[in-house]
C-alpha cells in the first residue's frame, strides 16, 4: 500500500479513514440526542435520568480513556478501533429490546459509550498527530470535519426512518450501518508512519522535534506528566469546554420542540450545527497552524457561549436569524475546538506514551462532557427551566479559556 499510494498520501488516506470514522462513529453516539425525546415519551421517565444514560457513557468513556490511550501505544490504533466498532454496533442492536431503566444505561450508554469513544475524537486524536507535524491542525481538522458531514446525511435520514418505524428500529440500522461500513475500512489504520517505513508529513528524515522541559534522561511518560501543571490546566480546561459542548448537544433538540419548532426541522437545525463545523473546523485547524492553538480554543468556546445566549434568547424572541445564528455559532465556532483538541497535549507532552497521556486528559474532560447533559437536566427538573443549566455552561465556557490561555506554549517550535 505504501508503495502504490506514495509517502505522502498514505498519511492522507489515514485521514479519510477517519474522516469516515468520525462521520459515522460520532454522529451515532450523538443520535442520543434525537432518541432521547421519543424515549422519554414512551417511558415516561425524568429528563435527568434518561438523559443521564448519555452521562453514564461519558463517565465510563472517562475511564476508559486513559487505558484507550495507553492500549494503542501497546497494541496499535487498529485492534482499538475495530474492537471499539465491534461494542458500539452490539449496543446499539440490543437498545432495540430495552425496556428498562437500567437497560437504557447499558445499551446507549455502557455499551455505545464506550465503544465510541475509540472511534471519535479521543481514539482518533490518541494517533493522527504521529502523521503530521507542520500541518498537524490542518489534517487533525479535516479528519474531524467528517463529523458534520455524517451529522447533515444521518440525522434527517435518521428522523425520517425513525417517524415511519419507531425507535427501536432506528437502533438497529444504526449498529448495522456501523458494523459493515467501519469494521472493513479501518483495516487501513496504523498507528505511526514507521510501521510502514514512513515519516511524519511524509518526509524522507524524521522531524527534529523535542517536548519541551521533557524529564532528564527520557521522553514524557504519563506519571511524569502526572506530576506538572500543564497537564491539569489542560484536563480542566477541556472537562470545562465538554461540559458546555455536551449540554447542549443532548438538550437542544428537546429545548427546540418545547419552544415550537418541529421534531423534524429540530433534527435539521442539529445537522446544520455539524455541517456548519465542516468550513469552520477546517479553517480553524488551519489557522491554529499559524498563529497558535491557544487562539482557536478561544474562538471555538466563544462560539459555545453565542451559542448559548442564542437559546437563552429565542424562548423570549421568536426569530428565525436567533435559530441560524445559534447554528452558525456553534458549528462554525464552536466545533473548531476539534481541531486543536490533540495539538494543544502534543505541544507539550508529544512522544512514544503520548497515547497514555492524551486519554488520560480525555478522560478528565469527558467526564466533565459526562456532567453537563446530566447537571443541565437536574437543573430543569428541578427549576422547570433550562436556563440555570444554559447558564453555568457559559461559565465553563470562560472558565475553560483561561485554563489554555495559562499553558500556552511561549515558543514556535511548541506550536507544532
Amino acid at each position: 500500500m505504501r508503495f502504490l499510494l506514495g509517502p505522502v498520501f498514505y498519511g492522507w488516506v489515514i485521514v479519510a479513514v477517519a474522516f469516515v470514522t468520525m462521520a459515522i462513529g460520532v454522529n451515532a453516539r450523538t443520535a442520543f440526542s434525537l432518541l432521547f425525546p421519543p424515549i422519554v415519551d414512551e417511558f415516561g421517565w425524568d429528563r435527568a435520568a434518561t438523559a443521564g444514560a448519555f452521562s453514564f457513557g461519558f463517565l465510563v468513556t472517562a475511564v476508559l480513556s486513559p487505558l484507550l490511550g495507553r492500549l494503542m501505544d501497546r497494541a496499535g490504533a487498529r485492534l482499538v478501533i475495530e474492537l471499539g466498532v465491534l461494542v458500539m454496533a452490539i449496543g446499539f442492536v440490543l437498545a432495540a429490546y430495552l425496556s428498562a431503566p437500567w437497560q437504557l444505561y447499558a445499551t446507549l450508554g455502557v455499551l455505545v459509550g464506550g465503544g465510541s469513544v475509540c472511534l471519535s475524537y479521543t481514539g482518533q486524536a490518541c494517533y493522527l498527530p504521529n502523521w503530521f507535524v507542520r500541518r498537524r491542525g490542518f489534517a487533525m481538522s479535516v479528519a474531524f470535519a467528517g463529523v458534520g458531514v455524517g451529522s447533515i446525511v444521518l440525522f434527517p435520514l435518521l428522523q425520517r426512518y425513525m417517524d415511519a418505524a419507531g425507535w427501536r428500529a432506528a437502533c438497529v440500522a444504526l449498529g448495522v450501518i456501523v458494523l459493515v461500513v467501519l469494521a472493513p475500512l479501518n483495516l487501513l489504520v496504523r498507528t505511526r508512519p514507521q510501521e510502514i517505513g514512513l515519516h511524519p508529513d511524509g518526509d524522507p528524515t524524521p522531524p527534529r522535534l523535542a517536548a519541551p522541559n521533557a524529564p532528564r534522561g527520557g521522553d514524557w511518560t504519563l506519571a511524569a506528566a502526572l506530576g506538572t501543571a500543564p497537564f491539569w490546566w489542560c484536563a480542566l480546561g477541556y472537562a470545562c469546554a465538554l461540559f458546555a459542548w455536551y449540554a447542549v448537544q443532548v438538550h437542544q433538540t428537546r429545548y427546540l420542540v418545547e419552544i415550537g419548532y418541529s421534531g423534524q426541522y429540530a433534527a435539521w437545525a442539529l445537522g446544520f450545527v455539524s455541517l456548519a463545523g465542516v468550513p469552520g473546523q477546517i479553517a480553524l485547524g488551519h489557522l491554529s497552524d499559524r498563529v497558535g492553538r491557544e487562539w482557536v480554543w478561544t474562538i471555538g468556546n466563544l462560539g459555545f457561549a453565542i451559542c448559548y445566549a442564542a437559546l437563552l434568547a429565542m424562548r423570549h424572541v421568536a426569530s428565525p436569524a436567533l435559530l441560524w445564528l445559534m447554528v452558525l455559532a456553534q458549528g462554525f465556532l464552536g466545533y473548531g475546538l476539534t481541531s486543536v483538541i490533540g495539538a494543544i497535549p502534543a505541544a507539550h507532552f508529544h512522544g512514544p506514551h503520548y497515547g497514555a497521556i492524551f486519554g488520560t486528559i480525555m478522560g478528565i474532560g469527558i467526564a466533565g462532557g459526562a456532567l453537563g447533559p446530566w447537571a443541565t437536566g437536574l437543573a430543569y427538573d428541578l427549576s422547570g427551566s433550562y436556563a440555570p443549566g444554559f447558564a453555568a455552561a457559559l461559565g465553563c465556557c470562560a472558565l475553560s479559556v483561561i485554563c489554555i490561555w495559562v499553558i500556552r506554549p511561549r515558543a514556535a517550535h511548541m506550536r507544532a
